[in-house]
């Protein structure tokens, strides 16, 4: 279940998404709660949801209940790092920096002069 990363947290680790953990700090950028922010207080993953503090709702006998927010709706806006977190970064930071390298070179000048021909 993961979800994109902020545009500093984008440009800081390049990185576009990560799974998304608890007391990770996201914000809603779609539907209902748009614009909220808040940790993640639970991963739901059976129900494909997570549960952020102070996004809640009131139930009829009065007792309040988290509202389930699919992932793809927030953006992580901080990281909770550790160790394995942070070589799952350097990981998928290594093989973007290996793809973008590799871009644009499919041709060569010669391969392109001699289409010409």
């Amino acid at each position: 279940m993961s979800a994109p990363l902020s545009s500093e947290l984008r440009t800081k680790y390049n990185v576009r998404s990560m799974p998304v953990r608890k007391d990770d700090e996201v914000q809603v950028v779609r539907g209902t709660y748009k614009g909220r922010e808040g940790k993640v207080v639970q991963v739901y993953r059976k129900k494909w949801v997570i549960h952020i503090e102070r996004i809640t709702r009131e139930k009829v006998n009065g007792s309040t209940v988290n509202v389930g927010i699919h992932p793809s709706k927030c953006v992580i806006s901080k990281l909770r790092l550790d160790k394995d977190r942070k070589s799952l970064l350097d990981r998928k930071a290594k093989g973007r920096a290996a793809a973008d390298k590799d871009k644009g070179t499919k041709f060569t000048a010669e391969d392109i002069m001699q289409t010409v021909d």
